[in-house]
């Protein structure tokens, strides 16, 4: 594997960006990361800004899903739960796209296989006038797109993947997230999204219920779950991603 901590280059990263917060951006990158460490990469994960913190810390649970705490980054926390611009306001806290653009291209110069997980969905205002959507654009990365599966995903998924083409940024595929099929509308949305975007569509189940013991909720087994359930012909284009 190239190493870019020993000096080779770095690779465009991969952007993990949801149509919205809370659809499961972390839980996806955390399996993806992990999965990409596990294959040699000297992979990380990279959380721009984080708002809602304490208690919310993304890359403290890829971290812990992968065992190292080095595996994620995070180079901005803001404690209001909003949007990092409006978090910043309230908290009367200075919040510069400049700032987290190149704190992320740093990041991204160290590591050879990078994994940036957006914040929210690619309309969030995240400095100034800047937006989740500009910094995906300008590091040049190529999305997974994760939504949710049931009944409403359509429309969203469909208008996130049409902004990022319109941006130049490709779609590695989209991940519909707590697939249970239990619907009529889960079990027809996969197909549908595929005919509508283009792009491929992968499922992951719900990995946790009422059912769940403690031990199966690790960040650790959540990441191991996630990665179980895509395909192998998807985390093949995963590596090859910025080659």
């Amino acid at each position: 594997m190239d190493d870019a901590s020993d000096g080779a280059a770095s690779r465009a990263p991969i952007a993990v960006v949801g149509t919205g917060t809370d659809v499961g951006k972390t839980v996806v990158t955390a399996g993806l990361t992990r999965w990409l460490r596990e294959q040699g990469y000297d992979t990380r994960a990279i959380k721009p800004a984080q708002t809602g913190h304490p208690p919310d810390d993304d890359a403290g649970f890829v971290g812990e899903a992968c065992g190292n705490p080095d595996a994620a980054t995070c180079p901005r926390y803001l404690e209001p739960a909003l949007a990092p611009r409006i978090a910043a306001e309230v908290a009367e806290e200075a919040l510069s796209y400049d700032r987290i653009l190149e704190a992320c291209e740093r990041e991204i110069a160290t590591t050879d296989l990078p994994v940036v997980e957006g914040i929210g969905g690619l309309r969030v205002p995240l400095a100034g006038d800047r937006e989740v959507i500009d910094l995906v654009a300008d590091l040049e990365a190529t999305a997974v797109v994760v939504t949710r599966s049931g009944l409403g995903t359509l429309n969203h998924t469909a208008l996130t993947v049409t902004a990022l083409e319109r941006r130049g940024v490709d779609v590695l595929g989209i991940v519909c997230n707590e697939y249970a099929g239990a619907t009529l509308a889960e079990r027809t949305n996969p197909a549908e999204l595929e005919r509508m975007t283009g792009c491929a569509v992968e499922t992951v189940p719900p990995l946790r219920d009422d059912n769940t013991t403690a031990a199966d909720t690790t960040p650790e087994a959540l990441a191991i779950g996630v990665s179980e359930s895509l395909s192998s012909s998807f985390l093949e284009r995963l590596e090859g991603v910025g080659t």
